[in-house]
């Protein structure tokens, strides 16, 4: 299985995963030229901009720890974006979350990290 499609298969695991804990999902897979956002949904009156990361071993290191600084900013930047166009009031809260796929492990980690102003 190629990568792309390997990664498309994780994504759509997580969709279905969110969902059964309570996530309306509003956006798969949303894209910019700034970036891409996987998954955005809402849950606990949050507006939730989901990264999904897949390891198969540890080999490459935890899936939790791929979203880097880097990674944040970009995110972040795709979100402002998406809320701008969507018209989204400032009033609703916003919560970046990740989902890390080990192996077959799917971890949710909610509030994964702060929103990051870009200038």
């Amino acid at each position: 299985m190629n990568t792309r499609k390997l990664g498309a298969d994780k994504e759509e695991s997580a969709v279905k995963f969110l969902e059964k804990q309570g996530m309306r999902i509003a956006e798969h897979n949303f894209r910019i030229r700034q970036g891409e956002i996987d998954i955005i949904g809402y849950h606990d009156n949050y507006l939730v901009f989901v990264e999904v990361k897949f390891r198969s071993t540890g080999k490459q290191g935890n899936a939790t720890e791929a979203v880097n600084l880097r990674k944040q900013q970009k995110i972040c930047r795709v979100a402002d974006y998406y809320r701008y166009r969507n018209r989204i009031p400032e009033t609703v809260g916003v919560r970046y979350d990740v989902i890390a796929i080990q192996g077959e492990e799917i971890r949710w980690i909610r509030n994964a990290f702060p929103h990051i102003y870009s200038y």
